[in-house]
């Protein structure tokens, strides 16, 4: 994989299949990225689980916080790293540890580790770095257009309305329980061209 430049159909894979995501490195304070980013992909429908072992027993937005993934009572998809990438090697190992692993690897904006990268994918994870998975959903949704941003993205479709009267557009998922989706389904199709 070339870590420089994602195609969208795999970064857009990945979002459409993910229904449990760890995010490990949140920080409580409403100020901060992390607690920004794990916010929106809640209230996008994912399960969203806070790792931090200085907040371990608390609650961030709801949702216990737990001190390592080994402490996760449940398969977790998506490991989100929101530390500074000295910590990735040790972070990637611990997933790998988990019984059933998670399927990703995500390293958020800032965050690069090639050594980490080439652990996780030599196990078969797949592996996005130096990117955040809010913007990228908000730009492929092109959520973010609507704040005068170019995503890229064109669409003649409306969006839908999610719960509450909340205008928001998604990436073809379905149910806020995640499972795959049209976009999903086409994302494979995709990569092969």
């Amino acid at each position: 994989m070339d870590h420089d430049s994602y195609p969208d159909s795999y970064i857009r894979g990945i979002l459409n299949t993910v229904k449990t995501i760890a995010m490990v490195g949140i920080s409580p304070k409403t100020n901060r990225p992390s607690y920004f980013a794990f916010k929106y992909l809640m209230e996008r429908g994912y399960r969203m689980i806070p790792v931090n072992p200085g907040q371990a027993g608390h609650d961030i937005l709801g949702q216990k916080v737990y001190a390592q993934l080994a402490d996760i009572p449940e398969p977790v998809d998506m490991v989100d790293i929101f530390r500074a990438p000295q910590y990735a090697v040790g972070i990637v190992n611990e997933a790998l540890a988990l019984k059933p692993r998670p399927g990703v690897i995500w390293m958020q904006l800032g965050v690069r580790n090639d050594e980490a990268a080439r652990l996780a994918e030599e196990n078969g994870l797949k592996v996005v770095m130096n990117r955040c998975p809010k913007i990228e959903y908000g730009r492929l949704s092109s959520e973010i257009a609507w704040m005068g941003v170019n995503t890229r993205t064109l669409s003649s479709q409306k969006a839908k309305l999610f719960g509450g009267g909340i205008q928001r557009m998604s990436l073809n998922r379905t149910t806020t329980a995640g499972g795959t989706t049209a976009a999903a389904d086409r994302a494979p199709a995709d990569d092969k061209d």
